[in-house]
């Protein structure tokens, strides 16, 4: 410690008496001083009292003159007076605190508190006389007068306070106040006037409501009625003043609900509603619609629950104006109501009211004309022109009107950004409906005209087809295909339209000069289509030819397929002969059978121009259809010719040539490209298959057949066939090759065989 550094700890184990914070409290307590405490004096003859009374108030009065403006000081000095009896200069003592501060409403309290306890009643009446005209809008001091004056049964004295008190328009709890005085002593009349007196000076609908409920309980219905009537006359019919009074219509419903004067309540709502705008009458709908699935019909129901929905659409409405799908909704639900109101036989006047409703919100609703020239704002907003048009034809027949929107919309879209086919084709097509062949044709050629697209093409060509004006169509079709010549479907559906009418040289011309256009959008398609229907003319020829056109321009594995495939499978005789034998009455159409040879060599040429090509994994998916195609037509030998054809997977050793290491990667091999590129090794793989394949026959047994040889399998077992004359040899050599370890070749370690 001589440094000044703390001594080292040097045992640290817990002290043997344990010291807890509860002791450590309770001895801090006990060890503490006991606080000064005055001693107390006792008086023992008047000289000492009057000592002590003068040294006190001696003390009162220096604490005074040094915090002259403190009450508290005073208030100790008047209630200490008080307490020795000397009220003469406790009430001296209030008056100089008062003329220090005349509005201490504290000092007034203490001031006729002392006085109560004295029982100097006229005292304390006085005192409040003063206070109350010195501080009139402090209700505590009213309050306390009052029940001073209650409290001494002097009734008409309380009264005369409280109308002296009213006079100043206090708040409503000192109305409720005087009323309740007038009701403990049965006074109603007095009480009605008071609340007539309260309405005149505050006349809100509370205060209405409240006289209703009063005169309700004491049994004067008429009165009550009366009561609500006049507030009703007071708040007229301006709507933000019935939006005040809702309280006062709920209130006098629900009384005549109490009642059993179920009209008369149904009437008082639906006045209130109808004068009062639907987004702001949510509490009083509520309490009608309550009303009615208590007392009301299905129909009142039904209608009350519609103005409840038009108040929830109003406020999403308010929140959002381009919110679409709720003015989709709210046209609905009122289009609905129109139709239950047709339905349950309305007046015109109702249904006339109804019509104007649905057109007020579609017309709302197309106002909201969405911002930007984005076509994606207005998808939804178009539908609206669409429904508004259609209710129009549909519900109310006025076909002039409907006219009118369809041209409005068309005005608003902005066509030289973007357009919608819908709208002028569903246009149009009112236009035939109306008969009116012309306009309806004007109407989209001016649409194509102005902003040509696919669907205005197949609308118009569609609404022609319908009308079977075919020279129109075909019109519109060399149209169609001169605004867009890539498009295959456009040719496909000509050709298609010429086959139905059986013009099969124009047909065949339009095929023929579709597939000769440079740039098409999926040609494959209309290959497909330009073949089919050679096909189901029985033209295998020209099929044929076009097949050999596609495979020369494409060369595609899928073609060579269908090529294939087509050449097997019967097709029908031409139409020339299936004409003659529906003439006969042949149920069935004849069909020529397929040529499975010129499929084969299909199969053959669509192998080698793959295998020419390098393309490997469509040589697979061409074998197994080949495969496939040996196994329905072919012979076994054919089956197995193409098994040998069948590549191996195998796992080469490759240097990349990022990063310089060797990397394994699995190849597709075959037996013909390994028998050309490298006979040496070829000729081991196949003795190596063929020892795999006979342990794998050797190991099975006679459990089973054998399993389905590779390609270097076959090849093996042919090549032995031919040269049986060597076999002594080659048996040799393939007993020094098994001693070979076969990871020594890259092609040899493939999966070909088991492991």
């Amino acid at each position: 410690m001589q440094d000044g550094r703390a001594p080292r700890i040097k045992n640290r184990a817990p002290a043997a008496i344990q010291v807890t914070a509860e002791q450590l409290l309770r001895d801090a307590q006990e060890r503490q001083e006991s606080q000064f405490r005055a001693p107390k004096q006792r008086v023992e003859d008047f000289e000492e009292l009057h000592e002590y009374r003068g040294r006190k108030r001696e003390e009162f009065e220096k604490r005074i003159r040094q915090t002259r403006s403190s009450i508290k000081e005073w208030l100790q000095y008047a209630n200490w007076e008080a307490s020795q009896g000397e009220y003469a200069r406790s009430r001296s003592v209030f008056e100089r605190a008062l003329d220090v501060d005349p509005r201490s409403v504290q000092l007034w309290l203490s001031y006729t508190e002392v006085e109560l306890k004295g029982r100097n009643v006229q005292h304390a009446r006085n005192l409040f006389d003063r206070a109350v005209t010195l501080l009139p809008r402090v209700d505590q001091l009213w309050y306390k007068y009052v029940y001073l004056e209650e409290l001494l049964q002097n009734v008409p004295g309380a009264r005369q306070v409280f109308e002296r008190w009213m006079q100043w328009e206090p708040d409503d709890k000192a109305w409720q106040a005087y009323i309740k005085l007038e009701q403990r002593y049965q006074e109603l009349d007095r009480a009605s006037a008071i609340y007539e007196r309260w309405v005149a000076v505050r006349p809100e609908p509370r205060v209405w409501v409240k006289w209703g409920k009063f005169e309700e309980e004491r049994g004067r219905l008429d009165k009550a009625r009366e009561v609500f009537q006049t507030a009703l006359e007071f708040f007229g019919d301006d709507e933000e003043q019935i939006e005040k009074a809702q309280a006062v219509f709920n209130a006098f419903a629900k009384m005549e609900t109490r009642l059993k004067e179920y009209e008369r309540a149904r009437v008082i709502y639906k006045f209130a509603l109808s004068r009062l705008p639907r987004s702001k009458s949510a509490a009083l709908y509520a309490a009608y619609t309550k009303f009615e699935k208590q007392h009301g019909t299905r129909t009142t129901l039904e209608s009350t629950v519609l103005g409840k929905r038009r108040i929830q659409y109003e406020e999403e409405l308010q929140h959002d104006g381009r919110n679409y799908d709720v003015w989709f909704d709210y046209a609905r639900l009122e289009e609905g109501a129109l139709r239950d109101l047709r339905e349950e036989g309305a007046t015109s006047e109702e249904e006339e009211r109804a019509t104007n409703r649905v057109r007020e919100v579609y017309e709302r609703a197309v106002a909201q004309v969405p911002p930007g020239g984005e076509k994606r704002h207005w998808r939804r907003y178009i539908f609206l022109w669409l429904f508004y048009a259609l209710f129009e034809e549909t519900e109310t027949k006025d076909y002039e009107r409907a006219r009118q929107i369809y041209e409005t919309a068309i005005r608003v879209v902005p066509h030289k950004q973007f357009t919608f086919a819908k709208l002028w084709i569903m246009f149009a097509r009112f236009e035939v409906r109306q008969l009116q062949l012309t306009a309806a044709r004007k109407i989209l050629g001016t649409a194509i005209g102005m902003c040509p697209k696919e669907a205005l093409f197949k609308g118009y060509i569609q609404l022609e087809f319908d009308l079977r004006e075919f020279d129109r169509v075909r019109t519109l079709y060399e149209k169609y295909i001169e605004f867009d010549p890539t498009n295959s479907a456009a040719w496909i559906k000509y050709a298609e339209l010429e086959t139905q009418l059986e013009d099969f040289a124009r047909v065949r011309a339009i095929y023929e000069l579709g597939i000769s256009q440079d740039a098409l959008s999926v040609p494959e398609l209309l290959w497909k289509a330009y073949i089919d229907f050679e096909t189901e003319e029985g033209e295998r020829e020209k099929a044929r030819a076009l097949y050999e056109r596609l495979v020369q321009i494409s060369g595609h594995v899928k073609v060579w397929i269908s090529y294939a495939t087509f050449e097997a499978e019967p097709i029908p005789v031409p139409r020339v002969m299936r004409e003659e034998a529906e003439d006969e009455e042949e149920e069935e159409v004849p069909m020529v059978e397929g040529d499975p040879v010129r499929a084969r060599q299909v199969f053959e040429r669509g192998y080698k121009d793959l295998k020419s090509k390098g393309l490997k994994h469509e040589r697979v998916v061409l074998l197994e259809i080949w495969k496939t195609f040996e196994e329905k037509y072919g012979t076994a030998e054919d089956v197995v010719k193409v098994q040998g054809m069948m590549p191996i997977t195998s796992k080469r050793r490759v240097v990349d040539k990022e990063t310089g290491q060797t990397v394994e990667d699995w190849d597709i091999v075959f037996a013909d490209d390994e028998r050309e590129s490298n006979p040496t090794s070829f000729k081991f793989l196949q003795m190596a298959h063929a020892w795999k394949a006979a342990q794998a026959k050797a190991g099975a047994g006679g459990a089973g057949g054998a399993a389905p040889l590779s390609g270097f399998v076959a090849a093996a077992a042919a090549s032995s066939a031919s040269a049986s004359s060597g076999q002594g040899e080659k048996e040799a050599e393939e007993g020094r090759r098994e001693r070979m370890d076969d990871a020594s070749s890259d092609v040899a370690s493939s999966n070909g065989g088991d492991d």
